[in-house]
């Protein structure tokens, strides 16, 4: 019996480095500012993510 270990593919949509998370002003931020700057966060993880389960045919990250 011979024993064969598969690898998958991965996709380079798959490897691609997801956005680093926004660089933060030397200062205190309003509550507006933080609001805004951890929304744009949130927005490029997920994009990343959906893009990154797209590549691998997962289902849609809740």
């Amino acid at each position: 019996m011979r024993t064969v270990i598969l690898t998958p593919e991965i996709p380079a949509e798959a490897k691609m480095k997801c956005a680093d998370p926004v660089n933060l002003p030397d200062r205190d931020l309003t509550g507006a500012e933080t609001v805004n700057l951890w929304g744009r966060d949130r927005a490029a993880l997920r994009i990343c993510e959906t893009r990154r389960a797209a590549a691998v045919g997962e289902a849609k990250p809740k």
